[in-house]
């Protein structure tokens, strides 16, 4: 049976020996079935998810000036900030305005893989304009490395291995990222972009996707819907904000280490109705070392029954067409997958610093479109 809501953990259950199994049941089943839930009492403190909110927000009000200072296009890391519709999902624009930071890394040596320029120092805004913003984000950024590499111990006991089954995937200085969105209402998107975009059709903030990482944890910064995960029957299944939690989004890179048992669930973002004001959203994205092959741990044989029998249930269906990222014949390792699809998704960046890349991304592109067009047979053509 598809699912049509969002199912809810309480991560508390899982620190008492009496309410662990239950948790580990239910965590195995949202794995499997969903690849999509809420957790709530986190252990991240209210006052430091009051000062990420507030200052997430500020840095959009900051003058454009200051946000073009640290565009992302200014460095070869990906880090930094991207104007309202400069990224593509899906092969359609984005409607959002972002900022993308990282655990701080120096530089890379010269001698370094490519890959390994994703590794680099942030771009901050001003200290001036956001005194308050560099210590708050990085305070964020450590607690959440601590809950990820928590959790992601929970989701290795919950198929039946050691709690330390995934750290081998992890660098001990392991980066990890994060994202502070802004997804403007339509009729912002009507007064700046465009007087038709309105047509009664959805907009998309971000396209149709899965994450890449292992896992993703997801902070609704405003009141507003909008976030959407896809069942295997096609439908959209709203995930509205609820406080006092984060939605845990599990990743390609999870479900290719568990051999397709961990569920990486397609999801989008639609703008705001119009004179709804800005959706802010800061998805937190857990890492994995770039140098990590793509070698699958063993689960046990009744965990991938488990998922046998519900893939049976569902038809063995496999509902979308998102690019799965972590292809082991495609790319040597994790790094190489990931700067891959970070300059489809970066244009500008990709043009300006990995153009040899960029030449297969457009190569690889026009093949595909080849092979979707029509055979007009040589008489329509004249």
């Amino acid at each position: 049976m598809s699912f049509d809501s969002i199912p809810l953990l309480d991560l508390s259950f899982a620190s008492s020996p009496d309410t662990k199994p239950s948790f580990l049941r239910d965590l195995r089943r949202a794995l499997i079935e969903v690849g999509f839930l809420y957790i709530s009492n986190t252990g991240i403190h209210d006052g430091l998810l009051e000062s990420v909110i507030s200052n997430g927000k500020s840095f959009f009000d900051i003058p454009e000036a200051a946000k073009l200072a640290i565009q992302m296009k200014n460095a070869n890391s990906f880090l930094g900030y991207s104007v309202l519709g400069g990224e593509i999902t899906a092969k359609k624009v984005d409607w959002r305005e972002q900022i993308d930071l990282s655990t701080e890394h120096p530089m890379p040596s010269n001698d370094s893989p490519l890959y390994h320029n994703l590794r680099a120092p942030n771009q901050w805004p001003s200290s001036e304009l956001l005194p308050e913003f560099r210590a708050v984000f990085e305070r964020y950024i450590r607690e959440m490395s601590r809950l990820s590499t928590y959790f992601t111990s929970l989701v290795a006991e919950a198929l039946g291995l050691s709690p330390t089954a995934f750290d081998q995937y992890f660098d001990p200085d392991q980066q990890h990222k994060l994202k502070i969105v802004r997804y403007p209402d339509l009729s912002e998107l009507n007064a700046t972009i465009s007087n038709d975009i309105d047509r009664g059709q959805e907009i998309q903030g971000v396209g149709p996707h899965k994450d890449s990482m292992l896992t993703s944890y997801l902070l609704q910064a405003s009141h507003h819907r909008g976030l959407q995960a896809q069942n295997v029957g096609g439908e959209w299944i709203d995930c509205p904000p609820k406080p006092g939690t984060l939605i845990v989004a599990i990743g390609q890179g999870l479900e290719a280490l568990t051999n397709g048992v961990c569920a990486s669930t397609t999801h989008r973002v639609l703008v705001p109705g119009s004179h709804q004001g800005s959706r802010f959203s800061i998805p937190f994205f857990q890492g994995v070392s770039y140098d990590a092959e793509f070698e699958s741990v063993i689960i046990p044989e009744n965990v991938r029954e488990q998922k046998r029998l519900f893939v049976e249930q569902k038809g063995g269906r496999r509902l979308d067409d998102i690019e799965f990222a972590f292809v082991k014949d495609r790319f040597r390792n994790h790094g190489e997958a990931t700067l891959y699809f970070r300059c489809k998704s970066h244009e500008d960046v990709a043009k300006k610093y990995y153009p040899q890349l960029w030449k297969r991304i457009c190569e690889e592109k026009k093949g595909e479109e080849e092979k979707e067009s029509p055979d007009l047979g040589g008489s329509a053509m004249e």
